[in-house]
């Protein structure tokens, strides 16, 4: 039996587990407040506050620290293949200096090797969001100074497009996959023989979400930042954390949008069908990556759970090939499901450089 601390730390909290082989035997959501944070500038500086909170906890709850491996969720680092990285002094200087970007899922590795230290064992992450598979010819944009970039829900994605191939009898490595991560961001991949090897980039491209704007007219964008009307991080906020349903209705809950359809708000329900719609067309797209052979669609993410929301893309995608729910984030059991596949020789721990 193998035995695993996981660690995923959120901007305002650090979500840890202990598995044993698949199962969860303990979790939980350790809150951080706004003024607990408040004294650090950077989220790299959060570092030994989340350690020492971990550490803590786990000492008030006696739980056995005989842990075989801590796999941590990835961070903002240069773009990399898929898998199991060990965390070595190159990754935490690059995570440190936020010189790829700046996000919570970077304490996965900062935090984690700390407590690989007290606890002396091993660390790893997984799939990080930087995740970058994609095939020459989709990184082409339509300007040079502007190439695609990969970031999307790849943790996420990978495990429920290994969850498809187990329940049909296949290798993810044999298929072809469309997969819509769909929560507070979206991120849509096609996955050909393993491989993302298209996505839209999460944080600035493709459909909208509940917070995000996606893909933008260039035009009236340039014209915006220009206009002296908007500041910098005001313009950036209307792309990433203040678009999507929350500039269009001024929420970011799909259930809230869908109680106002029932109550009969016309306005809300273009707007919701109108973000699956987007969803769809990209899902569309993709397909044609695999010129008709394609093997699945999976919808998956916070908003899976809308079967409003679901019908409506499927009435839409279906055609192409057979859809498939797989609702939630199962962060916690992918990171244990490289754990495990990592302890057991099935796979390849990589080496970031």
């Amino acid at each position: 039996m193998y035995r695993m601390l996981l660690i995923n730390p959120g901007s305002t909290s650090t979500k840890i587990a202990v598995f044993e082989d698949e199962n969860n035997v303990y979790e939980k959501t350790l809150r951080h407040t706004a003024e607990e944070l408040a004294p650090f500038p950077t989220v790299a500086s959060q570092k030994d506050f989340r350690k020492d909170v971990i550490i803590k906890f786990i000492a008030e709850n006696n739980i056995d620290t005989k842990f075989d491996i801590i796999v941590g969720r990835g961070g903002m680092l240069k773009p990399i293949e898929a898998g199991a990285y060990e965390v070595n002094d190159e990754m935490i200087k690059d995570l440190i200096s936020a010189q790829y970007g700046e996000h919570a899922c970077s304490l996965g590795a900062l935090v984690g090797v700390e407590l690989a230290k007290a606890f002396n064992t091993r660390v790893i992450i997984a799939d990080p969001v930087v995740t970058d598979e994609m095939q020459e010819i989709a990184r082409v944009s339509g300007h040079p100074m502007f190439p695609r970039i990969s970031t999307f829900h790849c943790l996420n994605q990978k495990a429920v497009a290994r969850r498809y191939a187990k329940e049909h009898g296949k290798r993810y490595e044999d298929l072809n996959l469309v997969i819509a991560h769909v929560g507070g961001g979206v991120s849509c991949a096609a996955h050909g023989k393993g491989r993302a090897i298209d996505v839209n980039n999460a944080l600035g491209f493709g459909p909208f979400s509940p917070e995000r704007s996606g893909t933008l007219p260039s035009a009236i964008l340039v014209k915006l930042c220009f206009s002296g009307k908007y500041t910098q991080e005001e313009l950036l906020k209307m792309c990433n954390g203040k678009g999507g349903l929350i500039a269009h209705l001024g929420t970011n809950s799909g259930i809230d949008v869908e109680n106002r359809i029932k109550e009969g708000d016309k306005h809300a329900e273009l707007i919701w069908h109108a973000m699956g719609y987007n969803i769809a067309k990209e899902i569309g797209a993709l397909a044609t990556i695999f010129k008709g052979k394609v093997d699945g669609i999976i919808l998956t993410g916070g908003i899976a759970y809308s079967k409003d929301f679901v019908d409506y893309i499927k009435g839409m995608v279906e055609y192409i090939a057979p859809v498939t729910i797989y609702p939630g984030e199962d962060e916690l059991p992918a990171l244990a499901q490289h754990g495990i596949m990592v302890l057991n020789g099935e796979e390849e721990v990589k080496v970031y450089k």
